[in-house]
């Protein structure tokens, strides 16, 4: 699967959290300033082409919705951040995560709970 551009992962994001949206509803997501409309018609375009989204016409609007999971996505390019910079070594990853990303320690015992609860499986 391939990496998005940040400008198309965004909107991806905001087609993910609604599950079907017009341009007009994703515009309003958008923090200002906001894209020009025909700057998001170029996106959606785009995301089309790629077979990210999908839409159904209603009239002259269309909805979007996605045709490619968030968690797929997320779980492709991060396997892939594993293999490229930790010599596919999700150990690694992860000791170089928990030691670098500034975890509360309220997060580091909810991650160590998730960990235990893997090894009671």
């Amino acid at each position: 699967m391939i990496k998005l551009p940040q400008t198309e992962e965004q909107l991806m994001e905001y087609i993910w959290d609604l599950k079907q949206a017009f341009a007009k509803d994703l515009l309003d997501k958008y923090p200002d300033p906001k894209p020009a409309q025909t700057t998001l018609a170029t996106l959606l375009k785009r995301l089309t082409e790629k077979a990210f989204i999908t839409y159904e016409t209603y009239g002259n609007s269309r909805a979007y919705t996605p045709l490619v999971k968030k968690e797929d996505y997320f779980e492709t390019h991060l396997n892939t951040l594993v293999e490229q910079h930790f010599n596919n070594s999700a150990f690694s990853f992860a000791s170089f995560f928990t030691q670098k990303s500034k975890m509360s320690k309220k997060e580091l015992e909810a991650l160590k709970k998730i960990v235990e609860d893997q090894l009671k499986d």
